[in-house]
């Protein structure tokens, strides 16, 4: 194992992390089972989030045989979990490589011993283009493709790989409502940029993305991915022009449209016959109760999940993995539980938690209200609308699924994997910085 995992599993956890009671000796991240904490029993300091580790472990058998019959390969956004030990679980699985969003999440993954990455961003300018050289510098064993949409962005790349030592790989980013180059004349630019740059540059195939150009309506989003995919589909031949022998990356797929990515590119690659797929899929993995089960959901309703040439039931085949549990605090008003968690601990920006159950001593509460819902949160404070006579009290701990995994997780240092009888059975850090 890396020595940086090594280090990483004997991380102390104590109670300056949340989900650790007050109190409690340290013990090391590897020998947390030993505790035996329950959340839902009340043994544990709420907040706190938790993984669902059978459910994680079937999502990644979900995707993982989806891309192995569409003939692509996965380079998973770590910006979801930014756990080196979710990555290494991945690309233990068979993943390609891991996709970072900035060099603080590169560092990183290099730091762990991942050696193929996808620096899915553009770098900025000169500064940010030395920082990057001396991070190539630094894990010369190490290969990083790098977006590039601008001959600006490219000449920073350049000035990267000469401090480097070693050519930069370049993927031309095509996009729209976000990054990207917009139209023919910008992709010119950019190759006329990386042809000014002989020695110091590699073309190593075509990056879009097609989540920035989806929108409420799911006729108007098909027709504006089939449009980027055709752009970027023109740019890969370009760049297939410039490296006629290279193998060459397609990358795109985020996890809500991954479908229609694979659909558009199958053609394409099978063409060319020495480019690869690669999907960057990452909230895939996690799930959720909100935003991405609409997703998924979409998806079934184009038939777009197929493993193997059969349709799958997307919104049931992938399972919600996380779930955060707090407690109730106060019963100030008929049909109004506060409970203890809020902005801080829990994503807000796609949908409010979901309650799902409610434990009293550790045992499911009879008479819960299935109605019940978040309905504001403060900084620290959850409002839970019940009906009036709920035998909700204080002290009750409440279970929720979320809504978007990325801006969740990022608010944990650590996260708990759960077993299949709701205890704790390992724990993971992250490292958004």
């Amino acid at each position: 194992m890396n020595p940086f995992l090594e280090t990483l599993l004997d991380t102390p956890l104590d109670d300056t992390y949340r989900g650790v009671p007050p109190g409690e000796d340290p013990i090391p991240l590897r020998a947390v089972a030993a505790r035996q904490w329950q959340p839902s029993s009340g043994n544990m300091a709420l907040p706190v989030l938790t993984l669902d580790e059978a459910a994680f472990a079937h999502n990644v058998d979900q995707i993982f045989q989806y891309a192995r019959s569409h003939g692509a390969a996965l380079a998973p956004h770590a910006k979801t979990p930014m756990s080196p030990q979710i990555v290494q679980r991945l690309l233990d699985a068979g993943a390609w490589g891991a996709t970072v969003a900035n060099l603080q999440q590169a560092a990183v993954l290099l730091r762990a011993g991942v050696r193929r990455l996808m620096l899915g961003n553009e770098i900025g300018g000169a500064a940010s283009g030395a920082r990057l050289g001396k991070l190539l510098a630094a894990y010369p064993d190490a290969r990083m493709l790098m977006f590039a949409d601008s001959p600006d962005t490219v000449r920073s790349l350049a000035a990267a790989a000469e401090q480097a030592g070693r050519p930069a790989e370049v993927l031309v980013e095509v996009g729209g409502g976000r990054a990207g180059a917009r139209d023919d004349a910008a992709v010119d630019a950019i190759l006329d940029a990386i042809r000014e740059q002989p020695g110091r540059l590699a073309l190593a195939g075509v990056a879009t993305y097609e989540g920035a150009v989806a929108t409420s309506d799911a006729a108007a989003t098909a027709k504006n991915i089939a449009a980027l995919m055709k752009r970027a589909a023109k740019a890969l031949r370009q760049v297939r022009a410039l490296a006629p022998d290279t193998p060459l990356v397609f990358t795109a797929g985020g996890s809500a449209f991954f479908d229609q990515v694979t659909q558009a590119a199958k053609p394409l690659l099978e063409q060319d016959g020495n480019a690869q797929l690669v999907l960057r899929s990452g909230a895939i993995f996690f799930h959720d109760h909100g935003t991405y089960q609409r997703a998924l959901t979409a998806m079934d309703a184009r038939e777009g999940f197929t493993v193997d040439g059969q349709a799958r039931r997307a919104a049931t085949g992938f399972q919600p993995a996380l779930r955060l549990w707090g407690e109730v605090l106060s019963r100030p008003e008929p049909g109004l539980a506060i409970c203890g968690f809020g902005m801080r601990d829990v994503s807000y920006d796609q949908d409010l938690p979901v309650p799902l159950a409610a434990f009293r001593d550790g045992a499911p509460l009879s008479g819960w209200d299935p109605q019940a819902r978040v309905t504001r949160l403060n900084d620290q404070h959850a409002f839970l609308a019940i009906a009036p006579d709920s035998a909700l009290a204080p002290g009750d701990v409440i279970e929720l699924g979320i809504s978007h995994p990325c801006t969740c997780l990022d608010r944990w240092r650590v996260f708990f994997g759960l077993d299949a009888e709701g205890r704790v059975q390992s724990a993971y850090r992250t490292f958004f910085g």
